[in-house]
């Protein structure tokens, strides 16, 4: 790690060093990842690392003008094409409900199944307390989806928990080695971004009907980017950087 950085009242960052060869992203909904932790993504896409993303819905309940069936064809494949931006072809998606994701065990199993089958060292997901930076609140499926990584994580690498993913799916326990949730209000690192932030911004782009449908007043890309990656860059003590809260667990 290099030497941490930090003014004032805010406890010092450390850079996020790069030794890991695979990220595993799990998030609520399409445009989640875009929020931000994209930018992180294409530097890491751009050093060889291997990232995969795992949404547990399609976002089907974002659109107010668009039945739920249609928003979530369109969702999805905008959530691809974002993902491709910053070189992430594998992208799934999980079955439960738009605005309704509730945390419980068919959520845990969801996610610790999906880190068994990507075998990731790192996992990437969203804060789940009740705000984000910035005093924020955070949505109940961001909480939901947070919290359940918390505890997927150490349940992916228990054979005894879910014995049903190896007896009936093959799927041998994986740990994981770092935890790493975006959006908290207690980050304990950053990601340096500053030459990531266009094609950041070309990403979130991507999710063109949900950013139509935003109220007039919502900020573009450009400008919303630029606040939470200046926001981290601030902290941290460099141009743009992404602020995560990580939890090592080698």
């Amino acid at each position: 790690m290099s030497e941490p950085t930090g003014t004032g009242d805010r406890p010092a960052l450390q850079e996020l060093d790069d030794d890991f060869e695979s990220v595993l992203c799990v998030v609520a909904h399409p445009d989640d990842i875009e929020y931000g932790t994209a930018a992180a993504v294409a530097r890491w896409t751009d050093a060889g690392k291997r990232v995969t993303y795992f949404l547990l819905t399609r976002g089907e309940a974002g659109i107010d003008t668009m039945h739920p069936d249609e928003a979530a064809r369109v969702r999805e494949q905008e959530e691809r094409d974002g993902a491709a931006v910053v070189g992430v072809t594998e992208v799934d998606f999980g079955n439960h409900r738009d605005g309704v994701v509730e945390y419980g065990l068919a959520l845990r199993r969801d996610i610790a199944r999906e880190i068994r089958r990507r075998r990731p060292d790192v996992v990437v997901t969203g804060h789940y307390g009740d705000r984000f930076v910035q005093g924020r609140l955070n949505q109940a499926d961001h909480r939901a989806v947070g919290l359940a990584c918390v505890d997927a994580v150490a349940d992916a690498g228990n054979r005894w928990i879910f014995p049903e993913l190896i007896e009936e799916e093959g799927l041998e326990p994986w740990n994981v080695g770092r935890l790493c949730f975006g959006g908290s209000p207690s980050a304990t690192h950053y990601v340096d971004v500053a030459g990531q932030f266009d094609r950041a911004v070309a990403s979130l782009e991507a999710h063109r009907a949900y950013n139509a449908a935003l109220p007039e007043q919502f900020p573009k890309p450009a400008e919303l980017l630029g606040m939470v990656l200046g926001w981290g860059g601030q902290a941290a003590g460099v141009d743009k950087a992404l602020m995560l809260d990580v939890v090592d667990r080698r």
